[in-house]
Parts: structure tokens; sequence; C-alpha cells
């Protein structure tokens, strides 16, 4: 949630800033400004309510704010209402102090008491004008640096952030900090930049420095500094994104949901050769941080998956049905039970973790609040975990034991796609890795599902080759106002993903249910012409879901029915039929979930929607 940019260097500063944010608005917000040092040291802020273009229109897209030094935001409400006022950037009385945050200050209302007995006043409900004026509190008692000042309030602040402030005694320069809040700076010949994501500075530069927790950043023109919380200066390596910048672009494409949906293919194959040599499943690049040696970390990997007798998968969303799909695979193939649990639940309901367990967090940023809060509670337990995450040096990805990083490249669209895809395909490589060290699946069919994997791709190929047909389909029912997703075992988990899909772009009230119960109550919500949606790709579920699929016809529901190329009898039961390509069923929900997502596409499109950011909901979940 919320964006922020920074930059230094020898351009005009407001038009990289707001193209900077342009590339953060999968992240959600409501209103967005920017702040930039002009040639006199003076510093000009521009607020907008409402979407960027707005502030794009007050500034002349950027050409009317002069200056070369500036930082920029994009807005979620949390503490005030979305409006101009509330909007960042933020500044101490005197102009002294001006900055940008992220996250929320838990205890800003103690702090912000502190201030009003020194004269402080404020403009904004917000608990970011808090700590920038904390900021220049400290910095004028002191008399010190931005550092010390910047060090100085951080102490006292409790809660999450990310920091981009800059100070009118310093021109030309710019200070980031950062606590569990995502930031990123980059550094090129043409100068310095600060984003919340690689995509807001991946068109300038790719090489990058991943600032940790309680750690300080200054920028300026040519040069990138660090410190710690004491203020000394710390060293930081440089990475290499290997993102294009292309793949922040839609390059052609309607919405970035519809590329990202026709980039599953490559997402799929990539995350599957990051882990397979000479036809083997290769994990010996797990250890997170390169803490371990990497031949004894596989080792001890290999020694903890043998003796493993229970696993957590913890998650939110879409990672969350993942799991759930994943729960699936690794209990067809090995013989670990596995619960799945949503992030946001975990840690409060006193989990009771057993001995020989492993605990696999799943999302996308790597930064999810939810998540991270209970990775960091399993890792006071002393308990292995492992990361999926597909952003690399994320906040999960640095603090779990192990990490596997999908290969999904960017993505921009708030509705999850090619993100969710490549997740898959590591639980199935997890999974089979399991059976295999626990002896449990022989060398001839390990090959048969690696190469069931390998044939995902080109499966989902065809199913795009024809998606006219369920474009087609969306715009004759873009009135729904329910659907029902039914389905057994895998088919539900699949199910509870393409209902998330429907409701969060096309705005349907979508629920998903196992097919069984629907004689425990939710049939009396049938009614003439209601959507229900069966999926039936698994062989000896097929008929109880057909069945069922009977049930909600003679109710008066309109029949959506999904299964694999074969089953062409659904014809004589549904209205509509889909069919998938035939795979190794415990592997269907790769396929399966490709039409459901266009669905909710097109259903979107059809009804006028912002297909790519959905209102009230942001691609990272970065607080509680």
């Amino acid at each position: 949630m919320c964006g922020i940019v920074g930059y230094v260097g020898k351009h005009q500063a407001a038009p990289i800033l707001l193209e900077g944010l342009a590339k953060l608005e999968y992240r959600g917000y409501d209103s967005a400004g920017i702040a930039v040092r002009n040639g006199n040291g003076e510093t000009e802020i521009v607020k907008a309510k409402g979407r960027l273009s707005q502030l794009a229109d007050k500034t002349d897209k950027g050409r009317a704010v002069p200056g070369t030094c500036g930082i920029g935001h994009t807005r979620w409400a949390t503490h005030g209402e979305p409006s101009e006022n509330n909007a960042h950037p933020h500044c101490s009385d005197d102009m002294n102090v001006v900055g940008v945050h992220n996250g929320i200050i838990e205890n800003f209302k103690e702090l912000k008491a502190k201030l009003l007995r020194h004269d402080y006043k404020f403009y904004s409900d917000t608990d970011t004008e808090v700590a920038i004026k904390l900021i220049d509190y400290y910095y004028k008692k002191y008399q010190g640096t931005p550092v010390d000042a910047i060090n100085h309030a951080l102490v006292r602040i409790r809660g999450t952030y990310a920091l981009a402030v800059m100070f009118k005694e310093y021109p030309g320069e710019v200070y980031v900090a950062r606590k569990d809040s995502p930031m990123i700076l980059g550094i090129s010949d043409e100068g310095t930049f600060v984003g919340s994501d690689v995509p807001a500075i991946l068109k300038y530069t790719r090489k990058v420095y991943y600032i940790g927790n309680l750690q300080l950043g200054r920028l300026t023109g040519d040069s990138l500094t660090f410190y710690n919380l004491d203020g000394d200066e710390i060293e930081l390596e440089a990475k290499e994104i290997s993102w294009d910048a292309e793949s922040t672009d839609k390059c052609g494409y309607e919405h970035y949901m519809m590329k990202e949906i026709h980039e599953q293919p490559k997402a799929v194959s990539e995350t599957l050769n990051l882990y397979l040599n000479d036809g083997k499943i290769d994990f010996s690049g797990l250890a997170a941080n390169g803490r371990e040696d990497a031949e004894t970390s596989e080792e001890k990997l290999d020694g903890i998956l043998k003796k493993l007798e229970r696993i957590y998968i913890v998650a939110c969303g879409s990672a969350y049905h993942a799991g759930i799909v994943g729960k699936n695979v690794i209990e067809q193939l090995t013989d670990i039970p596995v619960e799945v649990d949503l992030a946001s639940e975990f840690r409060y309901c006193e989990p009771k973790i057993a001995k020989n367990s492993m605990v696999i967090f799943i999302s996308q940023s790597g930064e999810t609040a939810d998540t991270l809060a209970a990775l960091r509670m399993v890792n006071e337990e002393d308990i292995p975990t492992l990361a999926i995450v597909n952003v690399y040096a994320s906040n999960i990805a640095r603090e779990a034991d192990y990490v596997m990083y999908t290969q999904a490249g960017p993505e921009i669209a708030v509705a999850t796609t090619k993100a969710y895809s490549a997740q898959l395909i590591t639980l199935y490589l997890f999974a089979i890795k399991c059976a295999e060290l626990r002896g449990l699946m022989a060398d001839e069919r390990r090959t048969e599902l690696i190469e069931a994997i390998k044939a995902i791709p080109a499966g989902i190929e065809k199913i795009l080759d024809d998606k006219e047909r369920l474009q087609w389909f969306a715009s004759k029912y873009s009135n729904a106002q329910d659907a029902f997703f039914i389905g057994r075992g895998l088919d539900h988990a699949i199910g509870l993903e393409g209902s998330l899909k429907m409701k969060e772009i096309s705005y349907v009230h979508s629920e998903a249910y196992a097919a069984g119960e629907l004689k425990h109550g939710t049939i009396s919500l049938i009614e003439q012409g209601t959507l229900v949606i069966g999926i039936m790709t698994q062989q000896g579920l097929y008929e109880k879901t057909l069945s069922n699929m009977e049930e909600v016809r003679s109710r008066g529901a309109y029949l959506f029915g999904l299964t694999s190329y074969g089953n062409y009898a659904v014809e004589d039961t549904v209205d509509f039929a889909v069919y998938v390509p035939k795979t190794e069923e415990c592997f269907s929900a790769s396929l399966a979930i490709i039409p459901l997502q266009l669905i909710g596409y097109y259903l979107a499109v059809a009804k006028g929607l912002d297909v790519d950011k959905p209102r009230n909901l942001a691609k990272s979940v970065t607080v509680e």
C-alpha cells in the first residue's frame, strides 16, 4: 500500500516523480503529491485527491514545478480520510522538514501530544505529519545532522515506516529510512533514485540497494551513503535487477492483467527451470541470504524434509489459495499432513506447531504484513521456515531460513495471475522433492510428474488461444449479481481462487463452496438465473460434482461447466462448457485457473471497470 519515489540528479525532478508514481499505482492509493526543491532553495508542494492524473494536470505533467531534487507519494488512507489536506508530502510548520511515509505510526497520538506541548501546530489527521514534525523537533533541539535527527525520531516511533525526507538546510539531498515497509535505492549517471518497488525506478537504473530494517540512506546527485541507527556509516552491496523495462509496460495489451495472464507460460517455465538440473529437482540454492554454505544448506534441508511430520502453510489472499492447492498436492504425493492457515489469523489462534515441522510462507511481494509477522513469531520457536516469494531481498525472503523465488517478474495488476501460477509450480516441486527424499517416489514416476509440469505452459497457451469464447460468455452474462463456484477436493481449491478473481475485479458477489456442502445451506440461495460454475477436473469426483450441478439446475441456475478434454457428456447438463487440456490431476489447478481468470477479466471489461486498479484494493498489504 502507498508508494514512495524520490530523485536527485541532473534532470527536472517532477516529471520523473510522476512517472515513478505511475509505475506504483498498482499498490493502491486515494491521493497523491510531490515536493520539489527549486533553484532558490525553496520547496514547492503540490497535492491532489483522487487519481494521479489529477496531480499531473495540476503540475502540467510536472513541467510547471522546477527543481532537480524531490520526493513523491501515493497515499492509501489509514489515519484521516482521503483528502488533499491529508495527502503527502507533509511538512514542519516552517517548511524546514518535508517528507513522505509508508506504514503506520502506532504511537502517533502520544508523539503528537508531546509536540503540541512544544507549540507545534497540526493541519492534517495523519500519523505521517507527526513523524515529520518529530524529526524537525529533534533536528532543532540537538542541532545535529539530518541523520542524527532521523535517528532520534526513529527510536521513539513505534510501528512500521518507509520515510523519505528533505531538509531545508541540505538542498540537493534526500534522506530515507525504513522499518518493515519496503524501499529500494538506485543510482545511475543520471542521478540517484528511491522507490517503494523496482518498477518505480527500473527505467533509469538496474543497480540497486536494499536497505535493511532500522537503516538509513542519503541521496545526493551522484552518490548513495548508508547509516545504521547509531549514525555510523555502513556498506551495502549493490544488486543488479534482471527485469527489463518492458516487463513493467503494457506492451500493446489494453490492461496489465491481460498482459500478465499471457505471461503465465513464461512465468511457469522460468520458475521451473530455476529448480531443475538435468531433469532433477535442485534445491541447492535455497538458503536465504547465503547464511550457510550452499552444499551444507542443501544437506541440512534434505535432512529436515526427510524427517518432517507436519507442514504448515501460512499466507493471505491468492497466496492462501495456492497454499490450499499445495496442501492437496503434498498430501497426495507424500505421507506428510499439511495445515493451511490465513496469516491474519495464525498468530492469534495460539498455534501448536508440532516437532519436526516446517512452516511455509507464501507472498508475492515478500512484504505482506500479516505473513511477515507470522514468520517472525515462528522464527522465535526455532522451527525451520521456507519462504515462497517473487521479490528478491524482500523482508520475508531475508528472514526465512530457506527461500524459493518465483520467476514471475514484476506483476502490476492488483489481481494476481502469473505470480499465483508460479507459486503453484514451486509447491509442486516441493511436493515431488519431499516424496523423493522420503523414498515414496521412483525415478520413473518423478520423471513423469516433471514432464507433466513442463507441459503446463503449452497447455496454458492452448487455453489462451480459445479465449474469445470466454469473452463472448462474459459479455452475455455481465449483468450477473451473484455467482457460486462449486467443486470437490482440488477443484474446490481452484474455485476459491476463481471466485476471488471474479469478485475483486468485476465486483460480482461470488462464493466458492465444496460441492457436497450445497445441501447444507447454500442451495437456498439458488434462484432463477443464478450463475453456478462447476469445476470438474478430478475424474474420481466428476460424477459427484455433476450430480450437484443437476441439483442446482433443477432450481433455475445457469450452469457453467469447467472440465478436462474428453468429458464431453458434461454438455448434456451444463449451459456453457469450457475444456482444459488433460494433465496429471494433482496439477490441474495450473490449467483450470486460466479460464476463471479470463472470466473475471472479461466481466470487468464488459462492465467498464478499472481492471488493473479495482476499488478499495492494494497490491501489497504492508500494514495490518
